[in-house]
């Protein structure tokens, strides 16, 4: 089979596309044909060997993807050849034409659901699911602010914050982008320039929460706009040019507001069964007619460093995918 693999993580341009031997099923295991591959900024990263946790060498990149199952181990109930699922694993593998995933962290989707949708799924909606509702603890009515909204995890939160009842303000850079999160279900509509930005905020109203997966130049003006009570939820760090932006500890106090973390590997780890009941959750949702996942723009498979390339530069509008053939 054919994959995109590293030797070091120096530079996207060491990623070359290589013949792997076909993977083997054991245990519990399903070898899948991959058919799309979510590349989020976060999967970058960890390409690159710039994130939290460094990958092992040699290296195929990828751990969110859809397909379909063409082998089981001798242990995976549940499945069979011919199913479409999407999958997650914790070691990457993705960008490659098969893979072997775990049968627990693997799920059945319906024929009404694209590849390159579903492989959007186990990360960006359920980090929206997840963080607003259990983490953030928003309620019907309440108003959420969401920056990055046009990202892949930030479109998913302006839709699960709208099917939890909530008013959503979209905070992004462009007015393409505001577009963007505008036809998806926001309410309100605010840039992200520095200049006069919370006086803007302020003639929308109060905020009950704050969806952050940029952590910028706004994080420590956007928890002061809190209402009481408040709750900001930090998601991730695309927007701080490599620095983690600090807070006094007094804000929280005067606030009466939280700064809550949301991390859906640990999610992962630590409540597995949580998890896969959220990821059904979704799933149902889609099934009703409720939601609708958004796939980015799409690249192809021999396109795989592009793909990582332009996940880093933040210009997506929803999550980038890679197809496979």
């Amino acid at each position: 089979m054919k994959a995109f693999q590293a030797q070091s993580l120096d530079s996207i341009n060491d990623y070359k596309l290589v013949d792997l031997p076909a993977p083997e099923p054991t245990g519990g295991e399903l070898r899948i044909a991959i058919k799309a591959c979510g590349v989020g900024y976060v999967d970058a990263l960890v390409a690159l060997g710039r994130y939290q946790v460094k990958p092992p060498l040699p290296y195929v990149p990828g751990i969110e993807v859809a397909g379909v199952v063409d082998a089981l181990g001798p242990e995976a109930k549940g499945f069979k050849v011919g199913d479409r699922v999407l999958a997650m694993g914790v070691g990457g593998g993705g960008f490659a034409e098969q893979g072997l995933f775990s049968a627990f962290m693997t799920m059945k989707i319906p024929d009404a659901l694209g590849f390159a949708e579903a492989a959007t799924l186990r990360i960006n909606y359920i980090t929206a699911l997840y963080g607003l509702r259990d983490r953030g603890q928003l309620k019907a009515g309440e108003r959420v602010l969401v920056f990055g909204a046009a990202g892949g995890v930030g479109i998913a939160a302006v839709q699960i914050a709208k099917l939890l009842g909530a008013d959503v303000i979209a905070a992004a850079s462009t007015e393409e982008k505001r577009a963007f999160a505008k036809a998806h279900g926001a309410d309100h509509l605010i840039d992200t320039n520095p200049e006069g930005w919370r006086d803007r905020l302020k003639a929308i109203g109060k905020v009950d929460v704050v969806f952050d997966p940029v952590c910028g130049p706004l994080f420590e003006v956007a928890f002061r706009s809190l209402a009481w009570k408040g709750r900001h939820l930090v998601i991730g760090f695309a927007g701080g040019g490599g620095k983690i932006p600090a807070l006094p500890a007094n804000l929280t106090l005067m606030k009466g507001s939280a700064l809550i973390g949301v991390d859906v590997r640990q999610y992962t780890i630590f409540q597995t069964a949580e998890y896969n009941a959220t990821l059904h959750e979704l799933l149902a949702m889609i099934a009703e007619g409720r939601l609708a996942p958004v796939a980015g723009k799409r690249f192809s498979f021999a396109e795989a460093r592009a793909a990582m390339q332009f996940a880093l530069t933040g210009q997506g509008l929803g999550k980038t995918v890679l197809e496979i053939p």
